[in-house]
């Protein structure tokens, strides 16, 4: 059984070894359907002539043929004869402007589309009704697009950081197979390093898959959020120590009402992430704040931090797959991949909450999680 992508493929090698005659047949263009119209509204008014020639004849022969009679019932059925075709032809002039033409515009846009023309638009102009379905047409078209773009984006990037240990790895092993380095434990460590980093790139790409599409395992239990972040802070207290920096925690609220519904192991793969980012962006001598606070029927987790903070022009894309402040620094020790944040914001909406980022250059960043209260406590 072949998969969608499978299908479009398929459909597409067939759109291009069918001759570029009957491609052509597939188009929809608003004259075309402009000429089916006519047709429709020719054929029922020849009908509706025809049945009034019947009536006439009908009625002479029930009226004896009186010649005042049936030369009244034929004027009547000349004179519609004649208006009836121009009636239809208003008509359907009308229909054209109003339904064929926008009507064709879509059907051609979709044309376009199957094969494979994403930046078609339709025009929204059209009256009434076409003009929101236009909309929805380009909307639709819109998102599309930029799924493809984000798919090809995704491809690029995934192999972009793939290459770098690869071929960390199989320069090592060709050095050791030439005589160029010994298997030292040293050696054989970097080699290790290099996989554990495949292995965590492999493992986000896996939960960012799976919680996109709806997929991963979430448990919906209260979780308190004042144990949350003393765990936390605990997990980090040895980095933070080593690094100079202080990790502080503050409950601004009664640790028993800070109960929210969600999945404490991945609450506390998001913390972790945003801890471990601060970390690494704010220098010895700094200082890095758990905070949890009760926000009416919400609890709001905020992580600061007095590091170098965030360009404004970088906040609309921190949550993005990838993306990297300073891309110098990707590779260096203690980088991650670029998807933590993508998935700390994804696995903060699957259990019901928001994620924002606020920063000022040369202050500090803060990252805000509001998750529904449990109205349960």
């Amino acid at each position: 059984m072949r998969t969608p992508q499978q299908d479009w493929t398929h459909h597409r090698r067939l759109q291009k070894h069918l001759p570029r005659r009957w491609r052509g047949r597939q188009k929809h263009s608003p004259r075309l359907l402009f000429l089916r119209l006519s047709f429709m509204f020719g054929i029922i008014a020849l009908l509706f002539i025809g049945g009034i020639g019947a009536l006439a004849f009908i009625m002479t022969r029930l009226f004896g043929g009186e010649r005042e009679v049936a030369m009244a019932v034929w004027m009547v059925a000349l004179a519609l004869a004649c208006s009836l075709p121009l009636l239809a032809l208003l008509v359907a002039g009308r229909a054209f402007r109003r339904i064929a033409r926008p009507l064709g515009n879509i059907m051609s846009a979709a044309d376009s589309v199957a094969e494979g023309d994403l930046s078609v638009r339709v025009p929204e102009n059209s009256p009434g009704d076409f003009a929101r379905l236009s909309h929805s047409f380009n909307r639709m078209i819109e998102e599309l697009e930029h799924a493809d773009q984000q798919r090809r984006n995704l491809t690029a990037d995934v192999a972009h950081e793939l290459r770098t240990p690869l071929h960390i790895i199989q320069g090592n092993l060709e050095g050791i197979l030439d005589g160029v380095y010994q298997p030292t434990p040293d050696q054989l460590e970097v080699l290790l390093d290099e996989t554990r980093s495949l292995s965590r790139l492999v493992d986000d790409l896996q939960t960012l898959s799976l919680v996109e599409t709806g997929q991963l395992p979430l448990e919906h239990k209260p979780v308190h959020v004042a144990e949350l972040l003393e765990d936390v802070q605990t997990s980090f207290s040895g980095q933070a120590e080593a690094a100079g920096v202080g990790l502080n925690l503050e409950i601004n609220a009664d640790p028993k009402n800070l109960v929210v519904l969600g999945d404490a192991g991945r609450l506390d793969q998001v913390l972790s992430n945003l801890v471990a980012n601060a970390l690494r962006f704010t220098p010895a001598g700094g200082s890095i704040t758990l905070l949890g606070e009760l926000e009416a029927d919400q609890v709001r987790i905020t992580v600061s931090d007095t590091g170098a903070g965030i360009p404004p022009e970088n906040l609309d894309y921190i949550f993005d797959r990838f993306w990297k402040g300073d891309r110098v620094r990707t590779h260096q020790a203690g980088v991650g991949s670029g998807l933590g944040l993508a998935i700390s914001k994804k696995l903060v909406e699957a259990q019901g909450g928001e994620i924002r980022a606020e920063s000022q250059v040369g202050v500090g960043s803060q990252f805000i999680l509001e998750l529904p209260l449990d109205k349960g406590t």
